[in-house]
Protein backbone atom coordinates (compact mmCIF):
# COMPACT_ATOMS: atom_id res chain seq x y z
CA UNK A 1 0.00 0.00 0.00
CA UNK A 2 2.95 2.43 0.95
CA UNK A 3 4.83 1.93 -2.15
CA UNK A 4 1.09 2.66 -4.07
CA UNK A 5 1.14 6.11 -2.48
CA UNK A 6 4.30 6.57 -3.62
CA UNK A 7 3.67 6.04 -7.28
CA UNK A 8 2.21 9.43 -7.80
CA UNK A 9 4.60 11.32 -5.97
CA UNK A 10 7.29 9.87 -8.01
CA UNK A 11 5.85 10.77 -11.41
CA UNK A 12 5.24 14.23 -9.92
CA UNK A 13 9.42 14.54 -9.16
CA UNK A 14 9.72 12.76 -13.10
CA UNK A 15 7.80 15.58 -14.51
CA UNK A 16 9.50 18.05 -12.67
CA UNK A 17 12.92 17.16 -13.29
CA UNK A 18 12.20 16.73 -17.04
CA UNK A 19 10.32 20.25 -17.52
CA UNK A 20 13.91 21.46 -15.66
CA UNK A 21 15.97 19.92 -18.46
CA UNK A 22 13.60 21.01 -21.00
CA UNK A 23 13.68 24.69 -19.26
CA UNK A 24 17.95 24.23 -19.18
CA UNK A 25 18.03 23.10 -22.85
CA UNK A 26 15.67 26.06 -24.23
CA UNK A 27 17.20 28.82 -22.41
CA UNK A 28 20.72 28.31 -23.60
CA UNK A 29 20.52 26.58 -27.10
CA UNK A 30 21.50 28.12 -29.89
CA UNK A 31 19.30 26.69 -32.30
CA UNK A 32 16.02 28.43 -30.90
CA UNK A 33 17.70 31.83 -31.39
CA UNK A 34 18.18 33.90 -34.43
CA UNK A 35 21.85 33.86 -35.52
CA UNK A 36 24.31 36.56 -34.43
CA UNK A 37 24.83 39.15 -36.88
CA UNK A 38 28.28 40.81 -38.44
CA UNK A 39 31.81 39.46 -39.01
CA UNK A 40 33.56 37.90 -36.59
CA UNK A 41 36.49 40.37 -34.93
CA UNK A 42 39.92 39.41 -35.59
CA UNK A 43 42.75 39.80 -33.55
CA UNK A 44 46.09 39.56 -35.00
CA UNK A 45 48.70 38.17 -32.53
CA UNK A 46 52.20 40.00 -32.33
CA UNK A 47 50.82 41.89 -35.82
CA UNK A 48 52.13 39.60 -38.84
CA UNK A 49 54.81 37.33 -37.67
CA UNK A 50 56.79 34.96 -38.20
CA UNK A 51 55.57 31.53 -37.52
CA UNK A 52 56.83 27.69 -36.03
CA UNK A 53 55.70 24.63 -35.27
CA UNK A 54 53.99 24.50 -31.62
CA UNK A 55 54.93 20.76 -30.65
CA UNK A 56 57.30 20.81 -27.68
CA UNK A 57 57.06 24.05 -27.28
CA UNK A 58 57.91 25.26 -23.30
CA UNK A 59 58.74 28.37 -21.66
CA UNK A 60 62.34 28.18 -22.49
CA UNK A 61 62.04 27.45 -26.27
CA UNK A 62 63.23 30.23 -28.33
CA UNK A 63 60.88 30.36 -30.88
CA UNK A 64 63.05 32.50 -33.61
CA UNK A 65 65.61 29.59 -34.17
CA UNK A 66 62.67 27.51 -35.28
CA UNK A 67 60.41 29.48 -37.71
CA UNK A 68 58.36 27.95 -40.74
CA UNK A 69 60.52 29.75 -44.00
CA UNK A 70 59.48 32.64 -44.28
CA UNK A 71 56.58 34.06 -46.69
CA UNK A 72 56.77 37.83 -46.12
CA UNK A 73 59.23 40.02 -44.86
CA UNK A 74 57.51 40.58 -41.06
CA UNK A 75 59.21 40.72 -37.85
CA UNK A 76 56.79 40.53 -35.19
CA UNK A 77 55.77 43.49 -32.55
CA UNK A 78 56.92 45.98 -34.95
CA UNK A 79 55.57 48.89 -36.70
CA UNK A 80 55.97 47.32 -40.22
CA UNK A 81 54.14 44.16 -39.40
CA UNK A 82 51.27 46.09 -37.23
CA UNK A 83 50.64 48.07 -40.30
CA UNK A 84 50.54 44.92 -42.89
CA UNK A 85 48.23 43.35 -39.91
CA UNK A 86 45.73 45.84 -40.04
CA UNK A 87 45.79 46.34 -43.93
CA UNK A 88 44.91 42.65 -43.91
CA UNK A 89 41.82 42.88 -42.06
CA UNK A 90 43.19 42.80 -38.52
CA UNK A 91 40.66 44.56 -36.21
CA UNK A 92 42.96 44.38 -32.82
CA UNK A 93 46.72 43.84 -32.73
CA UNK A 94 48.26 42.20 -29.69
CA UNK A 95 52.04 43.42 -28.74
CA UNK A 96 53.99 42.91 -25.71
CA UNK A 97 55.51 45.60 -23.39
CA UNK A 98 58.48 45.96 -21.18
CA UNK A 99 59.68 49.11 -19.04
CA UNK A 100 62.84 50.24 -19.96
CA UNK A 101 65.40 51.34 -17.49
CA UNK A 102 64.43 54.56 -18.45
CA UNK A 103 60.78 54.98 -17.53
CA UNK A 104 59.84 54.34 -21.17
CA UNK A 105 57.64 50.92 -22.81
CA UNK A 106 59.47 48.75 -24.96
CA UNK A 107 57.30 46.76 -27.72
CA UNK A 108 59.15 43.76 -27.49
CA UNK A 109 57.98 39.94 -26.17
CA UNK A 110 61.10 38.14 -25.17
CA UNK A 111 61.86 38.34 -21.26
CA UNK A 112 65.92 38.52 -22.25
CA UNK A 113 67.05 39.89 -25.49
CA UNK A 114 69.33 36.81 -26.36
CA UNK A 115 66.91 34.65 -28.62
CA UNK A 116 66.02 37.15 -31.06
CA UNK A 117 68.72 39.96 -31.19
CA UNK A 118 72.37 40.89 -31.01
CA UNK A 119 71.73 42.06 -27.35
CA UNK A 120 72.53 40.33 -24.07
CA UNK A 121 70.81 40.19 -20.49
CA UNK A 122 67.51 41.01 -19.51
CA UNK A 123 65.02 43.70 -21.49
CA UNK A 124 64.21 45.94 -18.81
CA UNK A 125 67.46 46.32 -17.85
CA UNK A 126 68.13 48.57 -20.96
CA UNK A 127 67.18 52.22 -22.00
CA UNK A 128 64.99 52.46 -24.84
CA UNK A 129 67.69 54.12 -26.70
CA UNK A 130 70.15 51.10 -26.22
CA UNK A 131 67.12 48.93 -27.23
CA UNK A 132 66.77 51.15 -30.33
CA UNK A 133 70.49 50.11 -31.22
CA UNK A 134 69.39 46.28 -31.53
CA UNK A 135 69.22 44.15 -34.72
CA UNK A 136 66.01 42.00 -33.65
CA UNK A 137 66.38 39.76 -36.33
CA UNK A 138 69.48 38.58 -35.69
CA UNK A 139 68.25 35.57 -34.60
CA UNK A 140 66.02 34.23 -36.17
CA UNK A 141 66.58 31.32 -38.72
CA UNK A 142 64.34 28.09 -40.63
CA UNK A 143 67.14 25.49 -41.00
CA UNK A 144 68.92 25.16 -38.08
CA UNK A 145 70.97 28.34 -37.75
CA UNK A 146 72.36 27.87 -41.51
CA UNK A 147 71.13 31.06 -42.67
CA UNK A 148 69.65 33.61 -41.02
CA UNK A 149 67.23 35.81 -43.36
CA UNK A 150 66.80 39.04 -40.85
CA UNK A 151 70.09 39.43 -39.93
CA UNK A 152 70.78 42.98 -40.36
CA UNK A 153 67.40 43.92 -41.29
CA UNK A 154 65.97 44.28 -37.92
CA UNK A 155 68.43 47.19 -36.41
CA UNK A 156 66.26 50.29 -35.39
CA UNK A 157 62.59 48.24 -34.88
CA UNK A 158 61.60 47.74 -31.70
CA UNK A 159 59.29 50.51 -30.89
CA UNK A 160 58.55 52.33 -28.24
CA UNK A 161 54.42 51.84 -26.68
CA UNK A 162 54.63 55.75 -27.63
CA UNK A 163 55.68 55.45 -31.35
CA UNK A 164 52.97 52.71 -31.37
CA UNK A 165 50.31 55.17 -30.82
CA UNK A 166 51.70 58.08 -32.78
CA UNK A 167 51.72 55.76 -35.96
CA UNK A 168 48.20 53.95 -35.34
CA UNK A 169 46.18 56.74 -33.16
CA UNK A 170 42.34 55.32 -34.18
CA UNK A 171 43.49 51.62 -34.31
CA UNK A 172 42.77 48.94 -31.44
CA UNK A 173 45.23 46.88 -29.54
CA UNK A 174 45.76 44.65 -26.73
CA UNK A 175 48.31 44.77 -24.54
CA UNK A 176 50.35 42.56 -22.94
CA UNK A 177 52.33 42.75 -19.75
CA UNK A 178 54.73 40.21 -19.76
CA UNK A 179 55.22 40.13 -16.05
CA UNK A 180 53.54 39.30 -12.92
CA UNK A 181 54.77 42.45 -11.14
CA UNK A 182 52.19 44.88 -9.57
CA UNK A 183 54.31 47.77 -10.23
CA UNK A 184 54.41 47.49 -13.90
CA UNK A 185 50.51 47.33 -13.31
CA UNK A 186 50.25 50.27 -11.43
CA UNK A 187 53.49 52.29 -14.23
CA UNK A 188 51.05 51.32 -17.40
CA UNK A 189 47.94 52.43 -15.83
CA UNK A 190 49.44 55.72 -14.99
CA UNK A 191 50.68 55.76 -18.76
CA UNK A 192 47.56 54.89 -20.23
CA UNK A 193 45.53 57.51 -18.05
CA UNK A 194 46.99 60.14 -19.61
CA UNK A 195 45.71 59.11 -23.09
CA UNK A 196 41.90 60.42 -24.00
CA UNK A 197 39.31 58.37 -23.44
CA UNK A 198 38.23 57.87 -27.22
CA UNK A 199 41.62 56.41 -27.21
CA UNK A 200 41.62 54.75 -23.62
CA UNK A 201 37.95 52.88 -25.18
CA UNK A 202 40.30 51.21 -28.35
CA UNK A 203 42.66 49.39 -25.70
CA UNK A 204 42.34 46.51 -23.86
CA UNK A 205 45.50 44.67 -21.54
CA UNK A 206 46.01 41.88 -20.42
CA UNK A 207 48.92 39.53 -17.99
CA UNK A 208 49.88 38.30 -14.46
CA UNK A 209 46.53 38.88 -12.40
CA UNK A 210 49.11 41.24 -10.04
CA UNK A 211 49.47 44.27 -12.66
CA UNK A 212 46.07 43.88 -13.79
CA UNK A 213 44.66 43.96 -10.97
CA UNK A 214 46.54 47.06 -9.95
CA UNK A 215 45.78 48.27 -13.16
CA UNK A 216 41.73 47.86 -12.40
CA UNK A 217 42.50 49.25 -9.60
CA UNK A 218 43.72 52.47 -11.01
CA UNK A 219 41.70 52.32 -14.21
CA UNK A 220 38.54 50.61 -13.41
CA UNK A 221 36.79 51.27 -16.60
CA UNK A 222 39.30 49.71 -18.56
CA UNK A 223 39.19 46.25 -20.57
CA UNK A 224 41.22 44.04 -19.03
CA UNK A 225 42.05 40.30 -18.68
CA UNK A 226 43.99 37.91 -16.42
CA UNK A 227 43.87 34.10 -15.03
CA UNK A 228 41.75 35.60 -12.37
CA UNK A 229 39.80 38.17 -14.06
CA UNK A 230 38.83 34.95 -16.28
CA UNK A 231 37.84 32.70 -13.27
CA UNK A 232 36.10 35.49 -11.54
CA UNK A 233 33.67 35.73 -14.49
CA UNK A 234 32.98 31.93 -15.76
CA UNK A 235 33.58 30.03 -12.27
CA UNK A 236 29.97 31.65 -11.38
CA UNK A 237 28.81 31.84 -14.92
CA UNK A 238 29.46 27.66 -14.89
CA UNK A 239 27.49 27.83 -11.47
CA UNK A 240 24.75 29.72 -12.65
CA UNK A 241 24.69 31.05 -16.33
CA UNK A 242 22.34 28.29 -17.13
CA UNK A 243 19.35 30.41 -15.96
CA UNK A 244 20.14 33.41 -18.22
CA UNK A 245 21.99 35.40 -15.67
CA UNK A 246 25.37 36.77 -16.23
CA UNK A 247 27.51 37.71 -13.13
CA UNK A 248 28.58 41.60 -12.57
CA UNK A 249 31.86 39.52 -12.52
CA UNK A 250 31.82 39.08 -16.71
CA UNK A 251 31.06 43.09 -17.34
CA UNK A 252 33.34 44.99 -19.52
CA UNK A 253 35.96 42.50 -19.28
CA UNK A 254 38.15 40.22 -21.99
CA UNK A 255 37.66 36.52 -22.49
CA UNK A 256 39.63 34.25 -24.07
CA UNK A 257 38.12 30.92 -24.37
CA UNK A 258 39.93 27.99 -25.74
CA UNK A 259 37.61 25.65 -27.93
CA UNK A 260 38.62 22.54 -26.58
CA UNK A 261 36.58 24.64 -23.38
CA UNK A 262 33.91 26.71 -25.32
CA UNK A 263 31.20 24.00 -25.68
CA UNK A 264 30.86 23.44 -22.68
CA UNK A 265 29.46 26.62 -21.53
CA UNK A 266 26.32 27.73 -20.94
CA UNK A 267 24.54 29.07 -24.47
CA UNK A 268 27.57 28.06 -26.69
CA UNK A 269 27.61 29.37 -28.84
CA UNK A 270 25.32 31.87 -29.84
CA UNK A 271 23.37 32.89 -26.44
CA UNK A 272 26.53 32.92 -24.87
CA UNK A 273 28.21 35.72 -27.21
CA UNK A 274 24.69 37.52 -27.05
CA UNK A 275 25.15 37.65 -23.32
CA UNK A 276 28.43 38.75 -23.13
CA UNK A 277 28.00 41.28 -25.83
CA UNK A 278 25.31 42.93 -23.72
CA UNK A 279 27.78 43.10 -20.59
CA UNK A 280 30.34 44.87 -23.09
CA UNK A 281 32.55 41.67 -22.90
CA UNK A 282 34.58 40.42 -25.57
CA UNK A 283 34.82 37.04 -26.59
CA UNK A 284 38.18 36.04 -28.29
CA UNK A 285 38.38 32.33 -28.94
CA UNK A 286 41.67 30.44 -29.10
CA UNK A 287 42.78 27.44 -30.83
CA UNK A 288 43.17 23.92 -29.15
CA UNK A 289 43.44 23.99 -25.81
CA UNK A 290 44.99 27.39 -25.17
CA UNK A 291 48.60 26.41 -24.98
CA UNK A 292 50.87 28.83 -26.40
CA UNK A 293 49.26 31.21 -28.05
CA UNK A 294 47.42 28.18 -30.39
CA UNK A 295 45.86 30.39 -33.64
CA UNK A 296 42.92 30.16 -36.14
CA UNK A 297 46.11 30.29 -38.65
CA UNK A 298 44.60 28.28 -41.56
CA UNK A 299 41.55 27.32 -43.85
CA UNK A 300 41.37 23.88 -41.52
CA UNK A 301 41.53 25.27 -38.72
CA UNK A 302 38.57 28.15 -39.96
CA UNK A 303 36.32 25.10 -40.28
CA UNK A 304 35.98 24.76 -36.21
CA UNK A 305 34.31 27.91 -35.91
CA UNK A 306 30.41 27.46 -35.09
CA UNK A 307 28.45 28.32 -38.33
CA UNK A 308 27.95 32.20 -38.52
CA UNK A 309 30.33 32.52 -35.72
CA UNK A 310 30.71 36.75 -34.57
CA UNK A 311 32.67 36.49 -31.83
CA UNK A 312 36.67 37.37 -31.66
CA UNK A 313 39.23 34.78 -32.99
CA UNK A 314 43.00 34.63 -32.50
CA UNK A 315 45.30 34.16 -35.77
CA UNK A 316 48.95 34.14 -35.76
CA UNK A 317 48.45 34.44 -39.82
CA UNK A 318 46.09 37.00 -40.35
CA UNK A 319 47.23 37.50 -44.10
CA UNK A 320 46.08 34.25 -44.35
CA UNK A 321 42.84 34.27 -42.03
CA UNK A 322 41.23 37.38 -43.16
CA UNK A 323 40.91 36.60 -46.70
CA UNK A 324 39.88 33.17 -46.48
CA UNK A 325 37.06 34.51 -43.95
CA UNK A 326 36.05 37.29 -45.55
CA UNK A 327 35.26 34.53 -48.66
CA UNK A 328 33.46 31.95 -46.20
CA UNK A 329 30.64 34.76 -45.17
CA UNK A 330 30.60 35.61 -48.29
CA UNK A 331 29.46 32.27 -49.31
CA UNK A 332 27.26 32.15 -46.26
CA UNK A 333 25.54 35.29 -47.08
Amino acid sequence: MKLFKNKPFKRKWIYVSLLFLLFVYLNNSSLLVAENQGKPLLLAHRGLAQTFPMEGLTNETCTAKRIYQPEHPYLENTIPSMKAAFQAGADVVELDVHPTKDGKWAVFHDWTLECRTNGKGVTRDHTLAELKKLDIGYGYTADGGKTFPFRGKGVGLMPSLDEVFRQFPNQSFLIHIKSDDPKEGIQLAGYLSKLPPSHLDKLAVYGGDQPIQALQERLPGMRVMSKQTMKDCLVPYIAVGWTGYVPSSCSRTQLHIPEKIAPWLWGWPDRFLQRMDQHDTRVILVAGGGGFSEGFDTAEDLKRLPRHYTGGIWTNRIDRVAPLLKEEIQKQE
